[in-house]
Order: structure tokens, then sequence, then C-alpha cells
């Protein structure tokens, strides 16, 4: 244990091997961008349509800011949580904190007062960095509502104006610079970010990260897919704060070199101006981000001709919007599956769409070393289906303040079991095959939502697609299919669409009983379809009574 209280599951010989190997640079990610800054100052590091900051100024802020938030008493090992939009900040933020020995623990905006108290009361925060407002929600009151309960935190921050007992964030970054000797010695092999994981468990949970496991792990999966990491342009369209973006700051700018462009949140219209003018190579994202820019007349009219390839995780994604994309945005296609838990498999530039839909890629264990293993824990022979279970460089520390969670979802040797079934077929591919707790249960039949899913989004008038569960008396669960059409087209009919499914394939049983249409499907802080809210909603209609479902006549 270290003096964060953080413990390392992994066995110390098995991380003493990856380091051996030379996967690990056994060095700060605050130390790894410094040397970027010494190679190349005067190049632009973190870009927006309205604004650039080079390595040296970015530089420069950290130092700022490590001189406040020291002065402010953060010593090793302390957490610093965040909760801001897509910006600079976030990154001077994040190397500010690796500079001292701190701990980073961002989450994205959208959080409510439950969850944010929930994550700070988990992760022990000394700090709480947050804009005045969001979504009309004055975060300084809420802040100072919860505070009696969370025991640790002592140092208040807001991005805009500063009340009584807080510290305004834009007079921190005008201290006067600390210089790189007072900073700590930091260990590599101690934790540096928190990644936020919302599970199936009621409360979102933390997952520790040590400087060596996402510089040689989340790092090194950029560098994989784009080698002359200097001249990656990675165009974020998911918050920073969500595991997905944890290879912003400390993957890009860290062990990349490269420039990290991002939106302050996310807007169609806004990525696509970006696209036009910051001409990114890679842009990252969930399905829902690219269905909605591929479906966007405007993105026809763009020079897209800069793009290397869109990279797609969080949530798997069909054929038919692969191919839509791949269209669109004239570029190359890489699935992404992967986790906060510590996984990583991601398709290749020259996979095509059927691959990709399919398929998970190949496992790198340079990054994350993936097995398929039964009820028992024993490992099953290739094209058989398992859970998959994931350990490598990639793989965390331990859940933070969780010793629940690393008993369900940890071995005593650093495996993560994942809850995700899947099988290795006979070229080596992960091939996923559903989630243990994602799954229907109808008169006692599972069903996938993910395929019934995949077969609506072919659909020509389609542009997102979400199943999920109706509770039913009867049955137990019922299926309700949720639609995001694109604009102007005609809405087909329940009947419609299930003749429409069936015709595709989709057997009888598996047949949606519900279908309901909205404007946009709502996304979660992460950027995922909010599938919690679609039920939730459901529910709430269903209890009130209102004929707003329609339902299948047989």
């Amino acid at each position: 244990m270290n003096h964060s209280g953080i413990i390392d599951i992994v066995p110390a010989e098995i991380r003493k091997q990856w380091s051996q190997k030379g996967l690990y640079p056994d060095k700060s990610l605050y130390e790894l961008f410094c040397e970027h800054v010494r190679q190349h100052p005067d190049s632009p590091a973190v870009a927006s349509l309205d604004q650039t900051i080079t390595y040296r100024g970015l530089l420069d802020k950290v130092h700022r800011l490590a001189a406040s938030l020291r002065k402010l008493g953060i010593v090793p090992g302390d957490v610093v949580a965040y909760q801001l939009p897509n910006g600079w900040h976030s990154c001077a933020i994040d190397l500010a904190a690796a500079a001292l020995g701190a701990i980073v623990a961002p989450f994205p905006p959208g959080r409510g007062r439950l969850d944010i108290q929930s994550l700070l009361r988990r992760c022990d925060a000394r700090v709480i960095i947050v804009e005045r407002e969001h979504a009309k929600t004055d975060l300084c009151e809420l802040i100072e509502a919860i505070r009696p309960t969370l025991l640790s935190l002592r140092v208040l921050i807001v991005d805009g104006k500063a009340e009584e007992g807080w510290y305004a964030l834009n007079d921190l970054f005008q201290a006067e610079p600390i210089e790189s000797r007072q900073l700590p010695k930091v260990c590599p092999d101690s934790p540096v970010r928190f990644l936020i994981s919302s599970g199936t468990e009621s409360e979102p949970k933390w997952v520790a990260y040590s400087h060596n496991a996402l510089a040689g792990g989340r790092g090194r999966f950029l560098q994989q897919i784009h080698p002359d990491g200097k001249t990656f342009r990675g165009l974020y369209l998911m918050p920073l704060g969500t595991a997905f973006g944890s290879t912003a700051a400390f993957g890009v700018l860290s062990w990349l070199g490269g420039l990290l462009i991002v939106l302050r949140h996310f807007d169609v219209a806004a990525a696509i101006q970006t696209i036009a003018e910051l001409k990114p190579t890679h842009i990252l994202g969930v399905p829902t981000m690219f269905q909605r820019i591929a479906a966007d007349p405007a993105l026809a009219k763009t020079d897209t001709s800069s793009l290397i390839a869109i990279i797609s995780g969080g949530a798997k994604i069909d054929e038919a919007s692969i191919r839509r994309c791949t269209e669109a945005f004239g570029c190359g296609f890489i699935g992404l599956y992967g986790s906060a838990d510590g996984v990583n498999c991601h398709t290749a530039l020259d996979d095509d769409a059927e691959t990709i839909s399919r398929k998970a890629g190949r496992p790198n264990p340079d990054i994350c070393c993936i097995r398929i293993v039964d009820d028992q824990k024993r490992e099953v022979p290739r094209g058989c289906v398992g859970e998959i279970i994931a350990r490598g460089p990639l793989s965390p520390m331990q859940y933070v303040n969780a010793p629940d969670l690393d008993a369900l979802y940890r071995d005593k040797d650093g495996w993560v079991y994942t809850g995700d079934l899947g099988l290795i077929d006979d070229g080596g591919h992960l091939v996923l095959s559903g989630r243990k707790k994602e799954i229907i249960i109808r008169g006692g039949v599972n069903i996938s939502p993910a395929q019934i899913e995949s077969i609506a989004a072919s659909h020509p008038a389609v542009v997102s697609a979400a199943c999920v569960p109706v509770a039913d008396a009867d049955l137990g669960h019922r299926i309700c299919l949720c639609l995001a059409l694109r604009d102007g087209v005609e809405r087909p009919s329940l009947s419609q669409f299930t003749d429409y499914l069936h015709q595709q394939g989709l057997e009888t049983n598996k047949l949606p009983e519900y279908l309901r249409y909205y404007r946009q499907l709502p996304l979660s802080p992460a950027g995922k379809i909010d599938k919690k809210r679609l039920t939730a909603e459901i529910e709430f209609t269903q209890s009130m009574a209102e004929p707003v479902l329609a339902q299948q006549a047989h």
C-alpha cells in the first residue's frame, strides 16, 4: 500500500516483467509531458475552435496551478476531483496533480447530486473543481449542500467568479510558477487517476490507475493505432472526464506528444466545423455521436481529407452504421472494445464493416491479454463461449474503497472479470456474444438487446436504436424498441417495423412489443445511450396510463 491508501492487485512480479519488456516508461506522466515540451515547445498541445495552447504555454499553466495547489496544502496521495467541460483546463489539472504526486478523479458534466455525493465520498476527495453552473444547476450551491457529509473535502475551486469559501480557478493559474526542482519524486507505479465506471451497480465506481498503466497501457493503445505519435491529431467528442476520455491528457500529450482537439460539449454542427478547420487525423467518440454526425447533410459539404480513422467505443455498433460512417466521413473505422475496469481490444484499420461489426479485433497481450473462462473460472477451448477476463500493462490497481468490488470482479493474480460473454475464433479474433447482465428475459427466454438494436439500426430511416425491457406481470419483461429517425422521414408503425426486423432475419420470439420514437435518444454523461433513463420514462408513462407506447397486435 502507498501513501494514498491504494493497493495494487496485480502481483508486483508481473508489473516488473512488463517494465523489463519495455512496455512501461517507468517515468511519471508529468516527466513524460516535460520531455515533449523540451522537444517541441511551440507545437500546439490543446486546440478548440476558439483557442489553442502550446506545449510551452500549457507547462507554464501546469507549474502555476501546481504552485497554487501546494500552497493550499495538497500533498502526494491527495485526490483532486473535478467536473468540467472539455478544455485545456482539464489537461492542466491532470498534469499539475501528476507533478505533485496527487491523484485526479474527474467525472463528466451531467452527474446529479446523489452521484456527485457518492463519487466524492468514495474517493475521499480533498479538492473539488467545478464550473459555476451546469444545466441550470448552481454547482457551488450543490457542493455546499453535500459538503457536511464529505469529511475529506477541504478545498473548493470554481471555474468562474468565486464567492466566500471558494477559490477561483483562473486566480490559481496566476500564481508564480513552481520550479521543477521543488516538485517531489513521483513513483510511476503510484496512482495518478481514478477512472469513473458506471457498471451494473446502483452507484458509479472508481478504478485506480498508475502512471505506468495509463502511459504504457492506454497511451500505447493510441500509439498502436498511430505509430507516429507526434502527428496524431485527435478530436475527442466524448467528455474528457469519462474513462474513454482518459487517454486525452495522459495519452495524447504525455505519451504521444500529439495534438488534442476538443469541443466544450458535444454538438453536431460544432463537430463538423472542427473537422473542417482543425483537420484532425482521428476522431474518438461513441456510436450515437458518429451516427448523428453522419446523418447531418453538412458533413457531405465538409473537407474530411485529413481523417485517417474514427475510433468508436463505449458500445457495440452495427454493420449498417459502420458503412454509413465510413462513407460519410471518408476514412477508416476502428471499433474499440474496452472499459474503465482494464479491458482493451480493437479492430484494425483494414478490417471491413462486416468484420468490425462481428468481431472486436485480435487481443494484444502487450496492452491487454484476454482469456475466455467458464463459470468455474477455467479457461475454455478456442471457439467456445465464456466470460471474458483481462489482464495486461493496461490493468488498473484496484477499485477505490470498494473491497466488495475487488472481491467480485478481480482475482489474486490481477485478472478482471468483465461480465461480458465472448469467444476467441480460429483466427485469434475476440468475438463478443453479449453481456451476462444485459439480457432481457421474456417468458424464460434470454434475448440480447444488441442483436435487435443492430438490425433496427440497419433500417435506412434510423439514426440510432435502443432496446429496453418493459415490466410485464405475465412474461416478466416485454421489449420496447426506442428509435431516433432521420429528419423528415415518415415514422413506420410498429407492425411495419417488426415486419422489417423479421424480413432481416430476427426470430418472431424476439420481436419488440412496443415502439417509441425520440427526436434524439438521451445520452448519459459518458455519451452512451442512457437506457436507465429510457426505462424510467417508460415506467413513468405506464404508471400514468398514457397511450404513448404502440403495442404490437399479436
